[in-house]
């Protein structure tokens, strides 16, 4: 049985009620998200470069007669019941979804109450987003089973704003973006400043993308993530004096920080100095897509972990060795860390011919020089947050 049928069937056992009309619920797909290149892009007001892909959260969700809240987290084997007249935060799983109902409230929207049975296809700790495609499909449910004429992108704010005011954790807006925005083929280049975007062919004919699992979590990445920005923020302010007029490091270029930076605030150098050649990796890689040069924009993934890694220091070592046995696979045409960093996952740009050696060499050269395990997830540019008919 596959899941969405599992979903349905679940969510008729348990809502018969509102089943009884022989009405089917709502049923919502909501995908995870991987990010081509640009990291740390996004806190600098700078490029990043994500797009949706075919691992998912799928909902089942209808309307309620009353104002109560009824859960089930498939998955997990757990279920919720709350009010609208009860959104306050239960420091649970429910919390991702009282976060999205809590913003409707805030913005005046009235509705019933509802049911949602969710479950997924996102890999557990992969860093592909399942909180933001869980936030985003509970969103997109309630535009669509009320009738409340949202736009896609008022949508991926108050995913946002759930997040970062209910859960708690203050993410940036790429995930939610990719996630809603996504488009079959094609990479967003988003421009976290404006959030001005545009779409860049990705012609994947042939060529898989590969997530290698380093099995690290990333037991640094809080605090790390907020001692680099604020060492961008630091270079930002030195160079400031200056350049009055620039507001980030997207305003700042490498002759800036080669003139003011790179003697008195080796440190700081390189953490700004990554981010400005990150944002310009970006520009060039977007450029090579439009050209179908995908050889070149695979060599500037190589380029972007070795910034990762040595100019901005999140990476680790399992995740240099993942990135330096897939550039010994003759057939991959890039290889970097993907996210916050100190553990997770790399992404690989794989010919479909060489697929099955790279999992093998990959499989054993990494259990060999490290005594662990990988797992490997192949996925497909898909469009983002959608209903199925």
């Amino acid at each position: 049985m596959d899941l969405l049928t599992q979903l349905t069937s679940s969510y008729q056992q348990a809502f018969p009620a509102e089943t009884a009309d022989l009405q089917t619920p709502l049923l919502i797909c909501s995908p995870g998200r991987v990010n081509l290149i640009g990291e740390h892009t996004d806190y600098n007001e700078g490029f990043v470069l994500p797009a949706a892909i075919d691992k998912a959260i799928y909902l089942a969700v209808g309307p309620r007669a009353d104002d109560e809240l009824h859960f089930i987290a498939h998955d997990l084997n757990k279920t919720f019941q709350g009010s609208l007249t009860d959104l306050t935060p239960t420091h649970t799983w429910a919390d991702y979804l009282l976060g999205v109902v809590a913003q409707f409230r805030q913005a005046g929207h009235q509705f019933s109450g509802f049911n949602c049975v969710f479950g997924g296809t996102i890999p557990m700790g992969s860093g592909l987003s399942s909180s933001a495609a869980l936030e985003n499909g509970v969103g997109f449910a309630l535009n669509e089973l009320f009738h409340l004429g949202i736009d896609r992108i008022t949508l991926v704010k108050r995913s946002q704003r759930a997040e970062n005011e209910f859960v708690g954790a203050k993410v940036g807006i790429m995930d939610m973006f990719a996630s809603m925005m996504g488009k079959a083929d094609h990479v967003i280049k988003l421009d976290c400043r404006s959030l001005d975007y545009t779409y860049a062919p990705l012609q994947m004919n042939g060529i898989s993308i590969v997530l290698c699992d380093s099995k690290v979590k990333h037991s640094l990445v809080t605090s790390e993530y907020n001692t680099r920005r604020a060492e961008c923020e630091a270079g930002v302010r030195f160079l400031q004096t200056f350049y009055p007029e620039i507001r980030s490091l997207r305003d700042v270029t490498m002759p800036m920080l080669d003139q003011h930076l790179r003697d008195t605030e080796p440190l700081i150098y390189r953490r700004c100095a990554y981010v400005v050649q990150e944002n310009q990796r970006l520009l060039d890689g977007v450029a090579a897509l439009e050209a179908d040069d995908i050889d070149t924009f695979g060599q500037l993934m190589y380029g972007s972990h070795e910034g990762l890694s040595h100019w901005y220091e999140v990476s680790c070592p399992e995740l240099d060795i993942l990135v330096d046995i897939a550039r010994q696979q003759p057939g991959v045409l890039g290889a970097r860390m993907m996210g916050g960093g100190f553990g997770g996952c790399t992404i690989n740009l794989v010919r479909e011919e060489v697929l099955e050696d790279f999992t093998k060499l990959i499989t054993e050269q990494y259990k060999a020089r490290t005594g662990k395990d990988t797992y490997l997830h192949v996925c497909k540019i898909q469009d983002g947050t959608n209903v199925i008919s």
